[in-house]
């Protein structure tokens, strides 16, 4: 009789985690993607930067958002919320629905990464998509520590040294809406978002969201179709489990006949 062995788990695996005990992952290869996502998307820190400071935003004010908010989107909605003349409050709002997300990230790394009660409110703050991104397809808990880890230092630091950067030199770039600098970390969000619209429900929403942001723009002020635009996923949610439902109805329907027929004979 051929003897089984069952799959190798290690205490760094997470209790239910199939997925991630699946394999193994070198260090250096998750080190390098973690580098690799952490340079290029830190970079465009320098656009921020520069469109933080053309809107109005002295430099400490620009440093801080970076400092203490380190969330791009949000960043960006803020500050261009503000330049298209949008109230402070709205933009407010706008940036901080957007940041909610990042909560909802939180709630899965914490379960995947178990880091220490004392590191939580610390690693909190890396909490953003490259970071969620790089984490969640490493195979074991050790490999999703070092992705974090290395994601999350480069691009803190380097956020915050080209936020630096580019609002010392706004004023040498003149114009900053004729260098279109305020789509750089929009487009990295959308690149970074796009391979994880795996399923139809995900995609439709998203495709929704866009609509509804896109739709609203010329009619609402500045920075709230950005929060409309959150309600695609309800509508979605609801439509799809609508659909759902009238499917099972009539398949219960389908099989209650089969059994009168089959009762009969």
């Amino acid at each position: 009789m051929a003897k089984q062995t069952a799959p190798l788990r290690t205490t760094a695996d997470p209790p239910g985690g199939s997925a991630l005990a699946a394999g193994t992952k070198p260090d250096s290869a998750v080190v390098r993607d973690a580098l690799g996502v952490g340079i290029a998307v830190g970079l465009s820190g320098f656009a921020f930067g520069v469109t933080s400071a053309g809107s109005g935003l002295s430099l400490l004010q620009t440093c801080a958002l970076s400092l203490l908010v380190f969330t791009g989107a949000s960043q960006f909605a803020l500050v261009g919320a503000l330049a298209a003349g949008g109230n402070p409050y709205t933009a407010a709002a706008g940036a901080f629905f957007l940041g909610v997300r990042n909560a909802f990230y939180g709630l899965r790394l914490s379960q995947l990464l178990a880091l220490p009660r004392a590191l939580r409110p610390l690693a909190a703050q890396w909490v953003i998509d490259e970071t969620t991104a790089v984490t969640l397809p490493q195979p074991t808990r050790r490999a999703a520590r070092i992705g974090f880890t290395v994601t999350g230092l480069t691009l803190y630091v380097l956020w915050n040294l080209t936020t630096l950067v580019g609002a010392m030199g706004a004023e040498a770039l003149g114009d900053t809406d004729a260098w279109g600098l305020d789509a750089a970390s929009p487009a990295v969000f959308l690149a970074l978002l796009a391979p994880m619209l795996k399923s139809t429900t995900e995609r439709v929403t998203a495709a929704l969201a866009v609509l509804l942001a896109l739709g609203l723009l010329p009619v609402l002020p500045a920075g709230v179709p950005v929060l409309l635009s959150a309600l695609a996923a309800p509508v979605v949610l609801f439509l799809m489990g609508r659909a759902k439902g009238h499917g099972v109805s009539g398949t219960e329907t389908e099989d209650a006949g089969a059994t009168r027929v089959e009762g009969d004979r």
